[in-house]
């Protein structure tokens, strides 16, 4: 990511000129397909199971590789990207992504299987980190909210990725086949998105705007620095990362209950029938893209701490819906107050990042990036723990709890605030 030296693209920061608009298509691009071979994964993993023979044990180990090998990924993500920049981390690591994908399709053995999806994991971590640099960067130049929609396209991407799925069963294909559908149109939108920035190779010497860029970036390690002290200084504080990094582990803790959980819980605790159990799932990730696409309009209209702190409280609502439910249907509406209320903390803690490192480096990204994963781990093994002592009901009133954390976390978010929207009196 480039330094303080990046300007808006157009007059008040609109970002209105043709670079910044092919610089937000090329990341929404990234971001989408993450999201679907994340999704296309997830979704094959019980013909993955069937096909190896996997035990569930052995399954949840393999699962829980996935997001600690992914935080290791985002540690190096915020390691690599001072010196050779994001966008060249994107553009290689992103079609590696969907390859590796693949990969677990040609899987012929559990134990070729393991240090694939650990390249999986570790792929995912380092593009999950370098995209939401990029996505920061393109913000800042826009001069407003913009992750949300970013975070939407992953939601779209998720989306495609499951339909993916559905599509290679209906027609009868092989887990290979289906993983590869994702993995081809995966690499196809990369190459192109990485084409049509000109392949994200920066000048070192130049901070400005570079035409054929995703962004413009200056590598750290060849930027002058006074001192080994002021290198320290310049880095990002940790302090307010982790105030904002406690908000999204909350997130994620639910997000991991109602992934993992869901539909389970739908079918055998509330007796819904077979096609009805999935559709809370669908209901959270619909409500949560409509979330993301209509946040960005109310962060710039009123700050960020406004709508952290009412989607803390609506997620709260939804996850408390979901523990009361007398029948299925109201579990499903609660599900979708969930993905709507919580679905503007993660987008917004980025922009926290990278308001918070403005050298640029993109440090501040990643560490925020790895709350991700910690809450991912926390949130499967809390829920399935609470619902093997006490009763899967019981086990979503914790994530229920902690989300109304969000709303006590929610004045750390202040910091992503533009200076012109950062209360609602500013846009009166």
């Amino acid at each position: 990511m480039s330094g303080s030296g990046v300007t808006s693209g157009g007059p008040g920061g609109t970002g209105g000129d043709a670079a910044d608009r092919r610089a937000r298509l090329v990341v929404t691009a990234f971001y989408l397909v993450q999201g679907m071979c994340f999704a296309g994964l997830l979704a094959q993993v019980p013909t993955l199971q069937h096909d190896l023979g996997i035990s569930d044990g052995t399954l949840t180990l393999i699962l829980l590789l996935v997001p600690v090998v992914a935080g290791v990924g985002s540690v190096l993500a915020g390691a690599l990207a001072p010196r050779v920049g994001s966008a060249r981390l994107l553009h290689v690591c992103g079609p590696l992504v969907a390859l590796a994908v693949l990969g677990a399709g040609l899987a012929p053995t559990v134990a070729i299987l393991y240090p694939v999806v650990a390249a999986v994991g570790l792929l995912l971590g380092l593009v999950d980190a370098s995209m939401n640099m990029q996505g920061v960067e393109v913000e800042q130049r826009y001069g407003r909210s913009l992750l949300n929609s970013f975070h939407g396209a992953w939601s779209v991407g998720g989306i495609l990725g499951s339909l993916a799925a559905v599509l290679a069963h209906s027609l009868g294909w092989s887990l290979a086949a289906g993983l590869g559908l994702v993995a081809a149109v995966g690499v196809a939108v990369d190459v192109v998105a990485a084409a049509a920035s000109g392949g994200g190779v920066p000048r070192a010497t130049e901070r400005e705007a570079v035409p054929g860029l995703v962004l413009a970036e200056q590598p750290a390690a060849v930027a002058p620095r006074a001192d080994a002290g002021a290198s320290r200084a310049a880095r990002p504080p940790w302090g307010p990362l982790i105030l904002v990094g406690l908000a999204v582990t909350i997130v994620y803790v639910a997000d991991s209950a109602t992934s993992n959980w869901s539909t389970k819980y739908i079918q055998d605790a509330l007796g819904a029938a077979a096609n009805v159990a999935p559709l809370g799932l669908a209901a959270y990730l619909g409500c949560q893209l409509l979330g993301r696409l209509a946040a960005d309009r109310q962060v710039n209209r009123f700050g960020p701490v406004v709508p952290v702190a009412v989607g803390g409280i609506v997620g709260a609502a939804g996850l408390a819906a979901v523990t009361l439910a007398p029948g299925p249907w109201v579990a499903v509406v609660g599900f979708g107050l969930t993905g709507l209320g919580l679905s503007v903390v993660v987008p917004l803690s980025f922009s926290v990042a990278g308001r918070l490192d403005p050298e640029g480096t993109g440090i501040a990204v990643a560490r925020v990036n790895l709350f991700n994963y910690v809450g991912f781990v926390v949130g499967a093994g809390l829920i399935g723990g609470v619902a093997e002592l006490l009763s899967m009901r019981l086990a979503f009133a914790v994530p229920a709890l902690l989300a109304l954390g969000v709303v006590a976390l929610a004045p750390a978010f202040r910091v992503a605030a533009r200076d012109d929207v950062a209360s609602p009196a500013a846009t009166r």
